[in-house]
């Protein structure tokens, strides 16, 4: 009776964990469609200024030694009349930052810029309190954020500002680009993922009248905007994500240019990459739980609303992974039953959740490269691995942010690296040391079992879907391990990773 009872609970939250994986998959696809209809109405300047107006370029730095110059370099080229540009560095650092900022901002002044530096002693607020104090400070009427691994191209100004003519536009969020995209498997993969989301998801939202979200860099906000949504709040880890809902509820129009490439360099090293995963799945689950109510009892369309929380809890969905990796054993596969278990269930569960990711970065690579998209989406069987592998580090994230488990913003550390044939194994930022890739080395070597279990039992149409799996979490194990001794390496050379913030 026990084992029944067992059963019947499993079942439960094994479908209940499916469903909710599908219901995902089926938001995919409508943003798919919400792409595909609204993609040719690219967005165009009411007018252009007649003078123009005075622009504000905030860059937020922490201990950023290996990029900053390359940031103030590439600023100082922007085609933007000199008179009416404002440099704020608005420097947090701790080491020799410091005194390479102060020596680039001197240069800059000698070439006749108007370059003001802030260093703040207290980091209070991080990120969000830096640019909140600069806002202070800051003479121009629109602010471009750039942080510090981007480099902008001479022309982004002009070809962004003329559309803040109309007055209801508060917000322009360009494409990032990636210096560094062939560096290795993971930045390979990482390209992939954002190309998805800041192609399809973006100008989808944007041109349908949905709302979105600045992405924290490469875009310009009307300083009223910023002053009308309540200012830059520390109170979650996406403060961009978190202005941009309340800006927005405030009656402000975003914009979203998916022709104006802004260039970013790409983590290099995993736990990079996973401290910046798991700052943003936690910021978004912050910004849900403070915003959502707000949003519902607003007079916001239905179909504005119901959106708006597909994207708040987008990513509860690597909760749901990592419970599905937890609720899968190999009796699950056992062979009574299994061909009309997988006609009912597995394949359109497939068809709704895996099914979607594959068609949606599809989608991406093949309007982003319609020559070489063939080449690219030969990666999607690892990126869908890395996002089982990853499962672990976000769901953690998820939690916290339930439980409102406190955590200071851990920034994700840039090398200045865009070349293969560039070192980087003397990087003086130290790997954060975390136990969870034991958990993710235990969730290898099960799926491995796993994997061995449902050959020698002949559930050959599983095997693909394992694999993934099995690899997933051996890939990021073996990765995140790689940083802590630097002659192992495992999709591209060895680094140090993140410092505490």
């Amino acid at each position: 009776m026990q084992g029944s009872l067992g059963h019947i609970i499993w079942t439960v939250c094994y479908l209940s964990v499916l469903i909710g994986l599908s219901a995902y998959g089926v938001h995919r696809y409508f943003i798919i469609y919400l792409f595909l209809k609204n993609r040719k109405r690219e967005p165009v300047p009411d007018r252009q200024f007649e003078q123009l107006p005075k622009v504000t370029v905030q860059l937020p730095i922490f201990n950023e030694i290996y990029v900053v110059e390359r940031l103030l370099r590439s600023v100082s080229e922007l085609d933007y009349p000199r008179e009416l540009l404002q440099i704020q560095v608005l420097d947090d650092s701790t080491d020799d930052t410091r005194e390479l900022v102060s020596s680039c901002a001197d240069e800059l002044r000698g070439r006749g810029f108007n370059v003001q530096r802030i260093h703040r002693v207290d980091r209070t607020g991080f990120k969000a309190g830096a640019l909140a104090v600069g806002l202070e400070a800051a003479e121009g009427e629109f602010v471009c954020i750039l942080d510090a691994d981007f480099v902008p191209e001479p022309d982004l100004l002009k070809r962004t500002i003329h559309f803040f003519t109309d007055p209801k536009i508060g917000m322009i969020q360009t494409r990032w680009g990636h210096l560094n995209r062939g560096y290795s498997l993971l930045t390979r993969m990482q390209a992939i993922f954002l190309d998805g989301h800041l192609l399809l998801e973006q100008t989808a939202r944007s041109r349908s009248g949905r709302f979105f979200n600045f992405n924290g860099t490469a875009g310009l906000w009307r300083r009223t905007c910023i002053e009308q949504g309540g200012g830059w709040q520390h109170d979650t880890l996406c403060e961009d994500l978190d202005l941009s809902y309340r800006a927005q509820l405030e009656g402000w129009k975003f914009i979203f240019l998916s022709d104006v490439v802004t260039p970013a360099e790409l983590p290099v090293d995993m736990n990079g990459f996973k401290s910046q995963q798991h700052r943003w799945t936690k910021g978004s689950i912050q910004t849900c739980k403070k915003l959502l109510p707000t949003i519902w009892r607003s007079r916001l369309p239905f179909a504005i609303k119901l959106e708006a929380t597909c994207h708040l809890m987008s990513n509860f969905a690597y909760l749901l992974l990592a419970f599905l990796c937890v609720l899968l054993h190999p009796s699950t596969g056992a062979p009574h039953g299994s061909w009309l278990r997988t006609l009912l269930v597995d394949v359109p569960i497939f068809i709704a959740a895996s099914g979607s990711v594959a068609v949606f970065y599809f989608c991406a690579q093949r309007e982003l490269h319609p020559r070489t998209w063939m080449k690219e989406i030969l990666f999607l069987p690892c990126l869908v691995a890395l996002g089982v592998g990853l499962s672990l580090n976000n769901a953690r994230a998820v939690l916290e942010a339930l439980f409102n488990h406190k955590s200071d913003f851990t920034r994700t550390p840039k090398y200045g690296i865009e070349r293969k044939s560039q070192p980087w194994r003397t990087c003086k930022y130290r790997p954060l040391k975390s136990a969870l890739p034991l958990a993710e080395l235990a969730f290898a070597i099960y799926f491995t079992y796993f994997l061995w279990f449902a050959i020698i039992h002949g559930q050959f149409i599983s095997v693909p879907f394992l694999l993934m799996f099995q690899a997933g979490f051996l890939y990021v194990c073996l990765s995140s391990l790689a940083t802590r001794w630097p002659k192992i390496s495992f999709g591209g050379p060895p680094s140090a990773t993140a410092i505490p913030a």
